[in-house]
């Protein structure tokens, strides 16, 4: 009987130990699954912080850190383009006929050997336009068509600001010959590098002296030289 009863007994602690390894088994298994379930949750949170770190260096309106767009221009900034009178690539259009308000006065000086007539261009545009080099000129006389020829002088670019004005000067020599010369009746400038022509009064002197040389004995300075007087 003592036989038996260690035998049960032992029976006993076998099947207790074998059911706490089970309820252990069970405890490890549930633990695992949780924490297997956090890493799930913690990795699908940093996919979507993988995909805000792609954009992080734009602000809310599309802009990279350096201030740049992701994608398009600026409408502020063609609106600026387009008050400053810019083209497409940033530079300064030109003058046009039609924006200039061109006048011409006399601008002798009492004593010089030579006549000088002073050509106002003012920018009526609304816009800031670039003009430099020499304009066309020719005078209208009862000879015909007579063309002024160019000083030579250097000629610098000049942004030409909405309502600013710019000048250049026409030479012409005047007639001290006695005799009634060639009459001049009117005068005729084309901007540079336009094809539109502007018809002006002459306000110089009436009359050139006639002349035999091929050359013409009118010459016309550069934009930005308002000539004698000036």
């Amino acid at each position: 009987m003592r036989v038996h009863k260690l035998t049960f007994a032992a029976l006993a602690v076998a099947a207790s130990l074998s059911l706490t390894a089970c309820q252990n088994d069970k405890d490890g298994t549930a633990r695992r699954e949780r924490s297997t379930g956090s890493s799930s949750s913690s990795s699908a949170g940093g996919s979507g912080s993988g995909s805000s770190d792609q954009d992080s260096g734009k602000d809310s309106a599309g802009k990279d850190s350096a201030g740049k767009s992701s994608g398009g221009k600026s409408s502020g900034g063609q609106g600026t383009t387009a008050g400053t009178g810019s083209n497409g690539n940033g530079k300064v259009a030109k003058c046009r006929t039609d924006e200039l308000e061109i006048t011409a006065k006399d601008n002798t000086i009492d004593g010089d050997p030579d006549g000088t007539v002073a050509v106002q261009m003012t920018n009526r545009g609304g816009r800031d336009c670039a003009i430099s080099g020499y304009a066309g000129v020719d005078l209208k006389t009862s000879a015909g068509s007579l063309s002024a020829k160019r000083t030579g002088e250097p000629a610098d670019p000049t942004v030409l600001k909405d309502g600013a004005s710019t000048a250049f000067g026409i030479n012409y020599p005047i007639n001290t010959s006695g005799g009634s010369g060639v009459r001049v009746t009117g005068l005729l400038v084309t901007p540079p590098d336009e094809t539109k022509t502007v018809t002006l009064d002459w306000p110089g002197a009436g009359t050139l002296p006639v002349t035999e040389s091929p050359d013409s004995p009118v010459k016309v300075g550069p934009i930005g030289s308002a000539g004698q007087g000036g």
